[in-house]
């Protein structure tokens, strides 16, 4: 899946957070809790804070939260992690309550989807908990990203009673053999494609698929792939491969564009552009010529190599240790665990804290460019 565990053996920056020093301009009652620190995010203007929304310095707001709850997986995906990668100490992660808290204070500044991601999600042994949490103490949109090998009718019903609405599921090849050397687990397509029905049968809808395309390895299943979305009606969507792994080994000479992806559809499908995808979507989206226009099987694109769509960016990342991270490819986050964890932390301060963060959004990631920096984490560590 696209989620990548990375682990203490990383160089990831530690930003420690003591005591923050109180900002100019802050309200009082933020004063009165901000701990002092000199590796706090710098603030954002007055009249930003005064919004009480987090949007940044190129005009562009915060509706989205990718919330990290592990950096644990059962899969070592080779875009992803390498076999040796260790997890976090379990002490360095947000507690539930912690979790639960910044979910509430996300969305009184406007956030009006909260993603679960990780690591892989399902193994954190108090999801039900993290979700019910979420949904008692908001009214945000809540989805699940994950790799389906943890799937049981049970636990999906006893997910979505809590509060969750839909599920998104990677998967990456339809071939064992390959499936398995890909994931390095012990879960099948199978196993994937029977969580795929058991989370539609569940309602927990509208139900997408990842997978991300490598050339030489699993690009030639693009039309098979595509079969999927027609076959459960639902969006089949093909993410470009990116530099987010652990051993820091991409190579770009096996990254496929979506614009080839789209060809090699196209040669058994012809396929006909949505028109309907919002501004800050990462998909591009484009129907079956030969279904009706209202059928629910799609095909989406994720381009951000070829295709950036910064421009229009909604998101803001929150690692599974309190990280805030204002874009994926941050090569600066932001220790909002630390002032969690500080004595008599006040939700404004937390609200400041998220809106400074914010602030200080990138205008875009610069793949392409030479000037291109890797971030220390991989894609597991930081939250799909």
């Amino acid at each position: 899946m696209i989620q990548v565990n990375g682990g203490s053996s990383m160089a990831v920056s530690r930003l420690s957070l003591p005591q923050l020093a109180p900002r100019a301009g802050a309200p009082a009652a933020d004063r009165a809790h901000a701990p002092d620190c000199s590796e706090c995010p710098p603030p954002a203007p007055d009249h930003v804070r005064a919004a009480r929304r987090m949007i940044d310095s190129h005009g562009r707001v915060i509706r989205d939260l990718r919330l990290s709850i592990t950096d644990r997986c059962n899969f070592r995906c080779v875009y992803c992690m390498d076999p040796g990668v260790r997890f976090m100490e379990r002490e360095r992660l947000l507690t539930t309550p912690e979790i639960i808290r910044v979910a509430r204070v996300a969305a009184s500044l406007g956030v009006r989807k909260i993603r679960l991601t990780g690591g892989e999600p399902t193994l954190h042994p108090e999801l039900t908990e993290i979700i019910g949490g979420i949904r008692a103490a908001t009214d945000v949109e809540i989805a699940m990203i994950t790799n389906a090998s943890r799937l049981s009718r049970a636990a999906l019903r006893e997910w979505k009673q809590a509060g969750l609405e839909r599920v998104t599921i990677s998967i990456d090849s339809l071939r064992p053999e390959r499936f398995a050397r890909l994931t390095r687990s012990t879960c099948t397509p199978g196993d994937v494609l029977d969580g795929v029905s058991m989370c539609l049968d569940e309602g927990l809808t509208p139900l997408k698929l990842n997978a991300v395309l490598i050339r030489g390895f699993n690009d030639d299943e693009a039309p098979m792939l595509a079969e999927l979305a027609r076959r459960f009606g639902i969006e089949m969507r093909f993410i470009e491969y990116m530099p987010l792994d652990s051993g820091r080994a991409w190579d770009p000479s096996k990254w496929v564009a979506a614009a080839e992806t789209r060809r090699a559809i196209g040669a058994r499908h012809e396929l006909v552009a949505c028109g309907d995808d919002e501004a800050s979507s990462t998909a591009r989206t484009y129907r079956f010529a030969d279904l009706p226009r209202d059928a629910s099987a799609r095909i989406g694109f994720i381009a951000p190599v070829s295709s950036p769509f910064c421009g229009a960016c909604s998101r803001l990342r929150l690692t599974a240790d309190g990280k805030v991270r204002p874009c994926l490819f941050s090569t600066r986050e932001w220790d909002l665990r630390a002032l969690l964890r500080g004595p008599s932390t006040s939700d404004d301060a937390i609200a400041g804290f998220l809106i400074d963060a914010t602030w200080t959004k990138q205008a875009g990631h610069g793949i392409a460019t030479p000037e291109f920096e890797q971030p220390a984490r991989s894609m597991s560590a930081i939250g799909g």
